[in-house]
């Protein structure tokens, strides 16, 4: 089975929202399957992508950059029924990712539920302009997209970036590189900022404190008064409310029952034992009946064991309305507190020593405050300690990723000065989780220029140059350092569009061998209009555009090895293939392995 019928398969499966299919195959790679039907010029299609490198060409026109763009919108970009194509009512848009433990903490989040190993992804955009969104085929909304996205792919396009390259994810690429790690950061902040919202409520305006200690009192005394004996009082309360509640008729039912088994002139207990006495004496000719005789011996030994149990009883059960009464304004009582402090009575017992505590707290306000105030001290030391041990390795990380980021740009046909700065911002509300550093990528693209932040480039080619000379450069330096090694919270699928403007000859190839180390490490998927880019492919696809019936048609196809010689041979030369462009397509398919 070829890979598009791999993929009609999964589609419909996704359509009827049965992904059996979907799980019954490994998933190696991030981005699996990307489809598209009546999407601008598309009518229906599907490119069911692999691990490594995914390459796309086509002719000029053919409409390569619109699977980009459609993978935007897929991880939440702005929709509009313009792409809608023309006499249909709706475009419908669907991808499968890999899952990814992060992603699916997302989906739990937003109360959806995680589908095996793969995340669906379906969105329909009306002509109305009306839309709709579903996650493992249930019904969500755009901004699910867009937390999901982080997860599963960024995406560098001339005309839209998605998951921006902000301080944050500027940050997250240092701290892979230099195996950062901030967890005793993390560790040092939760408790400093815990303390200090404790001392805060402590300090806060003589009213409000006083409102505090009103309402605390209140409530403990509410629930000390009450007496509660323990969890269990409400569950016995109830069980004696029935006994109390019935206890005509239950007397009635154990004495009726007594009386049929034992008092009664005809009872079981007596026609019981007029059967034994009978059997007994057949036992005594016949040996078969001995274990009958035993047999009728145990009943007659049951029936009076259930006889005493029922005489005692009904000796027990004593119709009592006062008791009753007692007990109905007790779980009253019981359910009041419920209402207002717990569903249990665990529950309000347990708000009642927490109440207990903050009113001690209040009450002995100077004394808690000193105290508190010392381990606050100790507790912002350790985090100033941790921060600052953070600092010092992303400096040091940042020097190293600064100039193996410079030398990977400029071998990209560009000549440009790289700066990775590492600034600190030491006040209190700078701090987090993750330190109080703020990574910010620094760049001139031309000499005698200013350094500017990486964001401010103008061009969207120059941008997808930088950022794969960067994602380089990290990859190699994690792979320089396997032996510390850590997991990254980074996508794993890349995705460039435009990479190549304004490049060719040996920078070109440059390109192609920094696309495919990339790709070693995570899934990247690129268009290209350069041959010696589309020779290192590991997955080649072919944008096709034709017209059929009166109107236009974009398709999409993974292409086998012979037409990948054709492919590449007219990137080559042009529309007019020659056998000498064929043999160099050979070549460079060769030398790129």
């Amino acid at each position: 089975m070829g890979g598009s019928e791999v993929a009609e398969g999964v589609w419909m499966d996704l359509q009827r929202g049965c992904p059996a299919m979907l799980f019954a195959r490994e998933p190696k790679t991030m981005l699996l399957e990307l489809r598209a039907e009546n999407y601008a010029v598309i009518d229906h299609t599907v490119a069911v992508f692999g691990p490594g490198l995914n390459l796309l060409t086509g002719e000029t026109g053919a409409g390569k950059s619109i699977l980009i763009d459609a993978l935007v919108l897929m991880l939440g970009g702005k929709a509009s029924s313009d792409v809608v194509r023309f006499g249909a009512e709706k475009a419908v848009l669907g991808c499968v990712f890999e899952a990814t433990p992060g992603a699916e903490e997302i989906l739990e989040q937003n109360g959806i539920d995680a589908e095996g190993d793969e995340i669906l992804l379906r969105r329909e955009i009306g002509a109305n302009g009306k839309g709709r969104v579903f996650v493992n085929n249930q019904p969500a909304t755009v901004a699910v997209l867009r937390a999901l996205a982080p997860e599963l792919a960024l995406v560098h396009a001339q005309s839209e970036t998605l998951v921006a390259f902000d301080a944050a994810q500027q940050r997250i690429l240092l701290d892979r590189f230099g195996d950062v790690s901030s967890e005793k950061c993390a560790e040092a902040f939760s408790k400093w900022r815990e303390l200090r919202a404790r001392i805060e409520e402590l300090r806060g305006a003589e009213q409000d404190r006083l409102r505090l200690m009103d309402l605390w009192s209140f409530q403990l005394k509410e629930i000390e008064s009450a007496s509660i004996a323990d969890a269990e009082e409400d569950a016995r309360l109830q069980a004696e409310k029935r006994l109390l509640a019935n206890a005509e008729r239950l007397f009635a039912g154990a004495t009726a029952a007594q009386e049929l088994l034992y008092e009664a002139e005809v009872s079981v207990e007596s026609l019981l034992g007029g059967a034994l006495k009978h059997v007994e004496d057949l036992a005594r000719f016949e040996d078969k009946f001995m274990e009958t005789a035993q047999q009728l011996a145990a009943a007659k030994a049951s029936v009076e064991d259930a006889t005493s149990m029922l005489r005692a009883f009904a000796g027990e059960v004593t119709a009592s309305p006062e008791r009753l009464e007692q007990v109905e304004d007790r779980l009253a009582a019981l359910e009041r507190l419920r209402r207002k402090y717990g569903k249990t009575l665990a529950e309000v017992i347990a708000f009642g020593t927490d109440a207990a505590a903050k009113l001690a707290d209040l009450e002995n306000r100077e004394a808690r405050l000193t105290d508190l105030e010392k381990e606050l001290g100790a507790a912002a030391k350790s985090y100033e300690e941790a921060a600052r041990k953070l600092s010092e390795e992303r400096a040091a990380a940042a020097k190293k990723l600064a100039k193996m980021a410079e030398k990977q740009i400029n071998e990209l046909a560009m000549n440009a000065r790289f700066a990775v700065d590492v600034t600190q911002d030491e006040r209190e509300e700078a701090r987090t989780a993750w330190g109080w550093d703020r990574v910010e990528c620094r760049i001139a693209t031309n000499p005698g220029e200013p350094m500017k932040p990486l964001t401010e480039i103008a061009s969207g080619g120059e941008m997808s140059r930088v950022m794969l000379a960067l994602k380089v450069s990290v990859e190699e330096g994690v792979a320089g350092a396997a032996a510390k090694r850590r997991k990254t919270a980074l996508p794993r699928t890349l995705v460039f569009d435009e990479i190549d403007i304004g490049i060719g000859g040996r920078a070109a190839e440059a390109v192609g061998q920094k696309l495919k180390t990339l790709a070693r490490a995570q899934q990247v998927i690129c268009i290209t209009h350069l041959p010696q880019i589309a020779a290192f492919a590991d997955q080649h696809f072919l944008i096709e555009k034709v017209q059929r019936g009166g109107r236009t048609h974009t398709g999409v196809r993974q292409m086998e090895p012979r037409e990948r010689v054709e492919e590449i041979a007219r990137m080559l030369s042009g529309a007019n293939l020659t056998e000498t462009s064929r043999k160099h397509a050979e070549q460079m398919l060769a030398a790129s392995r």
